[in-house]
């Protein structure tokens, strides 16, 4: 198993079995993505050795507009991509193993998490991962303490209010808010 075949898998949202070969390869890579979380939340870093880190992280070169205060934490890394002007504020948490995708000049609030992976309902097989990815539009302002889960579409422009819990997609330039999140209001933006 390699990290290309890994992510053809994942992206087909087949699922990974637990103790397959899949699965030790997600476990293996994770052991990476905590050391350069590690390195990453140990000391102070200036936004320049944060970017290089993340681009360890992620396998490429993170855009120089992208900016991350730590602590961050990752669980694997290598399905994780950043656009251009991306915030990620302190003490967010990425689940990226099914992949995330954040656009444009997206900004995320503190404490957020997002996650890709949900497991198996049937207690006989609650090892199992279903991969779904997350995909967070341009100019979407999360606030702090949003959780984010698999398989949600957040609409560019939009807003997630503080603490709200994401489980269905968000439209674009919507105001979503609340556990689970509902949509309050439009932008009206266009």
């Amino acid at each position: 198993m390699n990290l290309d075949d890994f992510l053809d898998r994942v992206r087909t949202g087949a699922v990974i079995e637990g103790g397959s070969a899949e699965h030790a390869f997600l476990i293996e890579s994770a052991q990476d993505a905590l050391r350069v979380s590690a390195e990453l939340n140990s000391g102070y870093r200036t936004p320049g050795e944060v970017r290089d880190l993340l681009s360890r992280l992620t396998g490429r070169t993170v855009p120089e507009s992208v900016t991350l205060f730590p602590p961050f934490h990752c669980e694997f890394g290598k399905n994780l991509t950043l656009g251009d002007d991306v915030f990620i504020n302190m003490g967010c948490t990425f689940q990226d193993a099914g992949g995330i995708t954040i656009g444009d000049g997206t900004l995320i609030g503190h404490g957020s998490t997002v996650v890709t992976l949900n497991h198996a309902i049937d207690p006989a097989r609650r090892a199992d991962m279903v991969p779904a990815p997350v995909v967070i539009g341009r100019k979407v302002w999360l606030g702090a303490g949003v959780t984010v889960v698999p398989g949600v579409t957040i609409g560019d422009g939009a807003v997630v209010g503080a603490g709200a819990v994401v489980t269905k997609d968000v439209p674009a330039n919507a105001i979503v808010a609340g556990v689970p999140a509902r949509v309050i209001r439009m932008t009206g933006a266009a």
